[in-house]
């Protein structure tokens, strides 16, 4: 079905939904898909200034539970261009995508930093264009914490719980990962390491370099291969 062919109506849905959730479902003889966007910086339990652009957890998580339930969405394409933010809402986020049934695949445009790559490796599939990066690094906060053993162990803990979900939901080793995450000498004021586009999928951590048509067309072939299974 093709945009000239929709009623003003769904036209005008369709535009509210990209303005109000950065998402919008488009509709083919080949299958009808469901995208979304993570940009800016993932938000969690505290609001951000409104001059910063953000993914609002609580908006992505219902739309996620929507789209599963969906007899009409057969494929979901998450486009991802982020600074990363809240690890806990963006850990959740990753977890609802990698419990999906439904075909899911992201491409990285730009940069899927920090809690940004869980959320790219928990797709079915992964893209990341070629000029893109990531960048992984430990566990950081802002703000006042409470200097004692007990704090540092509980980093290591959050730390441990993304290094497992990302190697559980990629190619890449727990160790290498790692390594990657506690490098010096490659970021100037901080630890970690920026990996670009043909790095992350020669490791292992991205499964392929791609475009929008690449990630679109392998949506398209599990839409088809779910279609011929269920006749």
């Amino acid at each position: 079905m093709f945009e000239e062919s929709k009623s003003p109506d769904a036209r005008e849905q369709d535009r509210e939904e990209i303005y109000e959730h950065g998402s919008v479902t488009t509709r083919s003889d080949r299958g009808n898909i469901h995208c979304i966007t993570i940009v800016g910086q993932i938000e969690g339990h505290n609001v951000l200034p409104s001059e910063n652009k953000s993914t609002k957890y609580e908006h992505v998580c219902p739309q996620l539970a929507a789209i599963e339930e969906s007899d009409e969405i057969e494929g979901l394409l998450i486009l991802l261009n982020t600074v990363g933010g809240d690890i806990e809402a963006g850990l959740a986020i990753a977890e609802l995508i990698a419990g999906m049934k439904t075909p899911t695949v992201s491409l990285i445009l730009g940069g899927g930093h920090s809690i940004g790559v869980p959320l790219a490796v928990a797709a079915e599939h992964s893209f990341i264009a070629p000029s893109a990066v990531v960048t992984i690094h430990p566990v950081r906060i802002t703000g006042v914490v409470v200097g004692s053993p007990q704090t540092f162990r509980y980093f290591e803990r959050v730390q441990e719980r993304i290094i497992r979900f990302v190697s559980g939901h990629s190619n890449i080793s727990e160790d290498d990962f790692r390594r990657y995450m506690l490098a010096t000498g490659e970021i100037a004021t901080d630890v970690g390491t920026v990996v670009d586009g043909r790095e992350a999928v020669e490791s292992g951590l991205i499964d392929e370099l791609g475009s929008l048509s690449d990630a679109l067309e392998y949506l398209h072939r599990r839409i088809r291969e779910k279609r011929e299974n269920n006749t």
